[in-house]
């Protein structure tokens, strides 16, 4: 296969919907574009990582793009640009085949970087995604849930950075009681990653699924947060004047509990949602199953999730 051609695929491209191409996060994303504000983006296949032959359990980081694969990436940035502005901030995330299923998860097995702008910085991105497809806790984790090792199923994401004042997780499906007439919210200042690595304590809402009625909300002390930095991201202290403040308002919580009510529907499965709002706008990010529920409701237990 070494040499093949690999194109470059943009979400909501039917490809793009082959699981087997562009794994389950971009997979999922196809699906739901025409019908959902989810950023632009384009996808670098699961053919592009195995065109090199199998990676082996002891290869170490040198799986790098080829000169024709390169120029590919970096014309697709230029596009992306012409569509969100110029040097647009973008995504790099991994999506891996077997990943945002009903079982395996493989949340935080593989790197993700934020706030990448440049096409020769979306490129090291890319390889930097490669490497960690191959490191010892994803390759460990592939054996402890028995799935292979020698070809790993991983595309690679590039996306328009949302630049969110508020992110927010979202379940379908209460995860903590299996109750599939409420929906759950996480919400916090700025970037989701300070809610989905555990750094910070989100506000929580409850909401009926029928009525749409806040049947419980804990606003919390909301100490920390993630922003946008030149080249990257950063996690900083939460102004004082916000942190006791609730995240959404009462539309927003609305908004949130119908997104997470229509996905679940679209899917046909409880959705376990990653959005923001930038302004009054809601961005669809990520849609994956809820995987801690009981088996009597259609998912099973996973691994603690510590980042997306």
């Amino acid at each position: 296969m070494k040499g093949a051609a690999v194109e470059i695929l943009w979400l909501g491209d039917s490809a793009s919907m082959d699981r087997a191409l562009v794994g389950g996060k971009v997979a999922n994303l196809s699906r739901l574009v025409a019908a959902y504000d989810v950023p632009p983006g384009y996808c670098l296949p699961t053919t592009a990582l195995t065109a090199g032959g199998p990676l082996g359990v002891t290869t170490g980081g040198g799986r790098r793009l080829s000169a024709p694969l390169r120029r590919s990436v970096a014309d697709a940035y230029d596009r992306l640009a012409a569509r969100c502005g110029a040097a647009p901030s973008v995504a790099v995330r991994s999506s891996s085949v077997d990943e945002d299923g009903g079982a395996a998860s493989f949340a935080g097995q593989h790197d993700t970087f934020l706030n990448i702008s440049g096409g020769d910085a979306v490129i090291a991105a890319i390889e930097r995604c490669w490497e960690s497809a191959y490191a010892y806790r994803a390759l460990e984790y592939c054996r402890q849930w028995g799935l292979g090792t020698m070809y790993i199923g991983l595309a690679v994401l590039v996306q328009w950075l949302v630049p969110a004042d508020v992110a927010a997780v979202v379940f379908s499906a209460n995860p903590t009681t299996a109750n599939r007439d409420e929906v759950v919210i996480n919400a916090s200042w700025g970037l989701g990653e300070s809610i989905v690595g555990g750094t910070v304590t989100p506000d929580t809402y409850i909401v009926g699924k029928a009525d749409r009625a806040v049947s419980a909300r804990s606003i919390a002390e909301k100490r920390r947060m993630t922003v946008a930095i030149p080249g990257g991201t950063r996690e900083v202290d939460v102004p004082r004047f916000l942190r006791a403040a609730p995240a959404l308002n009462e539309v927003q919580i609305a908004a949130l509990a119908a997104l997470a009510t229509s996905l679940e529907a679209a899917m046909g499965w409880p959705v376990d949602v990653e959005c923001a709002f930038h302004g009054d706008r809601l961005y669809l990010l990520q849609c994956r199953p809820v995987t801690t529920l009981t088996p009597s409701l259609g998912a099973q237990p996973s691994p603690a999730r510590a980042t997306r």
